[in-house]
């Protein structure tokens, strides 16, 4: 006996660029957006019966509509304007997702200001929002950001571990340590000011990085996670994975120099990869 178990669909990587205008100048947001319905569309699967069926180019123009009505300054109050919209509209699907990524811009400084209508890129880094909604049901929202890279070249070490047979790796008091730091985390209200919260998070989180004595990966994952719940009481447990990418000593004695730990070759590949999630003990 075959069944269909479980089903879901919508339209994924819409690209969204709003422009907030001014008297004194502009916000720039720029989005990317997935769109996901679950629901009682086992006729299409199973029939090729489309009677049930939203065309997921109806969802990119929903973005894009609803983008231009909204006054939400966040993408976690866009995503729930949209995923209210959806299940309105569509009584035959029985939750919504929408996963929102935003992309990074900044005003262009010129003369020593910020410009009001000038933007440049800014890291790679992307802050997430994943906002879900089943029919009569409350929203469940996961935000965070990710490919936050980060680099300490102090304050970093490594010791006392397991050696056997196959270890070649030295201990070491002064090491370079780089990251990229992807985290989510859950809020305890679905009514919140999220862009306020999100940057102290966000800062809670350099801050600790940038002070913490670091005798692993391990260790300062866990205090950057334990810093973000004591600061912030409006989320509850925060996951977080930061690959360790190393940077190595280069051998310089074959040259008549010596190294102070000044020269290394960075790499990205293979990297160590340590991931937690910390939540506060109910």
């Amino acid at each position: 006996m075959i069944e269909l178990a479980e089903n879901r669909y919508g339209k994924s990587r819409v690209r969204l660029m709003k422009v907030t205008r001014h008297p004194n100048g502009h916000d720039l947001r720029e989005w990317t957006v997935q769109v996901l319905l679950k629901g009682d569309f086992d006729s299409a699967h199973l029939d090729g019966d489309n009677s049930k069926i939203l065309p997921t180019d109806t969802m990119k123009n929903t973005v894009y509509s609803l983008a231009r009505a909204s006054k939400a300054t966040s993408m976690e109050d866009y995503a729930k304007e949209l995923t209210d919209f959806l299940l309105g509209r569509n009584p035959q699907a029985s939750s919504a997702s929408v996963r929102i990524e935003t992309t990074m811009w900044k005003h262009l400084t010129v003369d020593a200001k910020p410009h009001p209508s000038a933007f440049m890129r800014g890291s790679n880094e992307l802050q997430t929002t994943s906002v879900d909604r089943a029919q009569g049901e409350s929203f469940h929202i996961l935000s965070g950001l990710d490919n936050l890279v980060l680099l300490k070249t102090a304050h970093s070490s490594f010791e006392g571990y397991i050696k056997d047979s196959l270890t070649t790796l030295p201990e070491t008091k002064d090491r370079l340590f780089g990251t990229a730091v992807r985290a989510e985390w859950q809020y305890t209200s679905t009514d919140l000011d999220f862009e306020t919260v999100r940057t102290k998070i966000r800062e809670t989180m350099l801050r600790t990085f940038a002070n913490h004595d670091s005798k692993s990966v391990q260790q300062t994952l866990y205090a950057m996670a334990a810093s973000a719940l004591e600061d912030v009481p409006e989320i509850d447990e925060i996951e977080i994975t930061m690959p360790n990418k190393h940077c190595l000593l280069v051998d310089l004695s074959r040259f008549g120099q010596d190294n102070p730990n000044e020269i290394f070759v960075p790499t990205d590949e293979p990297h160590g990869y340590i991931e937690a999630r910390v939540r506060r003990r109910s």
